[in-house]
Parts: C-alpha cells; sequence; structure tokens
C-alpha cells in the first residue's frame, strides 16, 4: 500500500504517473488520505481504479443520500456532492434545528445547543458535536471500482467497511484542546 500525503493535484498527479508508470497494474495499491469523489471523476475509473480512500459521505449509500444527491445534481449540471458538500447542508441543518429549539439567535446558546443535542440526519445519520468543536460520525472505508463495476456516471465507490464513529476520530482526551475541560 502507497499512502498518499498529499492533496488536490498534487494528489491527482500522484495517481496519473502511478497508473502511467504501471505501479497500480502491478499489483501494488494506492490509498490517498484526502481525495473527494470529484476528484475520481476528473481522473477517471480507468485511472483511478482499486484506490483505497475514507470517505464522511457516499451519494449512493442509501436512499436518504441519493435523494439528496439528486436534488443536488439537478442544481449543479448533474455533478454529485462531495463529503464537504454534505456537510454544510448536515451542520446547517444542525443549526436551524438548534434555533428552532431554543427560539433564538444567540450564537452561544446556539453552539451550546449544538453540542447538547445529538445530531441525526440522512447524510450522515447520528452524530455529536463534542466539546471540542468536533462532529463524530460514522465513516466509510471505500476503493474505486473498476469501470466494468459501475453502473454508470458518479458509481465509482464500493463500501469495504464502516468505521465506528469511536474509532473514526482521535477520542476527546488525546486531542489536547483548551476548549475540553
Amino acid at each position: 500500500m502507497i499512502g498518499l500525503a498529499n492533496a488536490g493535484g498534487d494528489t491527482i498527479n500522484s495517481i496519473k504517473q502511478a497508473a502511467e508508470f504501471g505501479i497500480t497494474q502491478g499489483g501494488q495499491k494506492l490509498a490517498g488520505l484526502l481525495i473527494f469523489i470529484t476528484d475520481v471523476h476528473a481522473l477517471g475509473l480507468q485511472t483511478a481504479q482499486g484506490l483505497v480512500l475514507t470517505e464522511a459521505f457516499y451519494w449512493d449509500k442509501d436512499d436518504a443520500t441519493r435523494a439528496f444527491a439528486k436534488r443536488f445534481g439537478e442544481l449543479n449540471g448533474g455533478k454529485m456532492p462531495t463529503m464537504v458538500h454534505a456537510g454544510v447542508y448536515a451542520s446547517v441543518l444542525h443549526y436551524l434545528k438548534a434555533v428552532e429549539a431554543l427560539k433564538s439567535k444567540d450564537p452561544k446558546a446556539v453552539m451550546a445547543k449544538m453540542k447538547e443535542m445529538p445530531s441525526d440526519d440522512p447524510l450522515f445519520g447520528k452524530g455529536q458535536i463534542r466539546a471540542d468543536g468536533r462532529h463524530v460520525h460514522d465513516m466509510y472505508l471505500v476503493e474505486v471500482k473498476k469501470p466494468e463495476e459501475s453502473k454508470g456516471p458518479w458509481d465509482y465507490y464500493k463500501i469495504l467497511a464502516t468505521i465506528p464513529a469511536d474509532k473514526a476520530f482521535r477520542p476527546l482526551d488525546q486531542g489536547g484542546c483548551p476548549l475540553v475541560k
């Protein structure tokens, strides 16, 4: 396994070069530390096949994620949402739920309420905002499909495993955050 500890264009170029020089065809696997589905789309399945990565959100995981992705795609030229797009949607939804529960937009009170209330939305499921401000939720280990495994546009991932929230994020007591008292 070759871990790619880079991001953006550098990661895309590394993956292209690995394919070009036959590294992945020779059986070596690549693992990306920060890859988005839009990166895989830009690379194409022929080049990205076999790449292993972690994802917080996959548009084709279940009926709820597909419904969100359909709405998103209709507004964005058919593109599927990344985990960042889904994260913004889910965080705003959680914020609005806290505002509604408080009947207030006071920032300190809303933040306290957001940390108090567990999050539960159709994109990430159940989660929680910890004292350090990190939202913890399940993550997914995925592998990019071979071209012949894909059923159509944006059908790129096989979910290999679900990483439970308590295993996916550094424990609260090991972070050294000054917000944790």
